[in-house]
């Protein structure tokens, strides 16, 4: 357990992801991931948490266990056609991690998205929260219309509003 990253999550709040993610980014982000989803068959989640608090913390969760935590407990496995995408960040620790159900991560692979996840936290370094967000929207966007192109009506299996955790 590193006192120093337990620190770090007691002082952070849910005043930090309001002043990183505004109402306004919020809604943005929610329009982005509408829009992405008219474009292809995927599944497309933001999740966003100031900090962990309780087990997570005190048993020193990393991040990545932390998304797929996330990842299973909003059910973005369970889509018709494996192709679940959960952007996650943690603010705390300045991290971005991208979960993919099986289908999109057999066709992306890890490198593609920790890519994506490195891009975001760069301009989340520069302070452009919704920016970043919008534009790692954009990069998992562009696998998805690749391998998992829209193929009539299409159904929205999950929900696109932003979670603040």
């Amino acid at each position: 357990m590193k006192i120093a990253r337990i620190g770090k999550h007691l002082i952070a709040n849910r005043s930090r992801v309001r002043r990183a993610f505004p109402a306004p980014a919020l809604a943005n982000i929610e329009r982005a991931i509408e829009a992405s989803e008219t474009r292809h068959a995927g599944q497309l989640r933001f999740v966003v948490e100031g900090a962990l608090d309780g087990a997570p913390l005190f048993k020193d969760q990393p991040s990545r266990a932390r998304a797929l935590d996330v990842f299973s407990q909003l059910r973005i496995w369970d889509t018709a056609r494996n192709s679940g995408v959960l952007i996650y960040v943690l603010l705390a620790d300045h991290k971005v991690e991208i979960v993919a159900d099986r289908g999109i991560d057999a066709a992306v692979g890890e490198p593609a998205w920790r890519h994506i996840c490195v891009e975001m936290e760069t301009a989340f370094k520069r302070g452009e929260f919704e920016r970043g967000v919008i534009a790692g929207i954009a990069a998992v966007t562009r696998h998805l219309v690749t391998h998992f192109p829209r193929e009539g009506g299409g159904v929205n299996e999950l929900p696109d509003t932003p979670v603040v955790l």
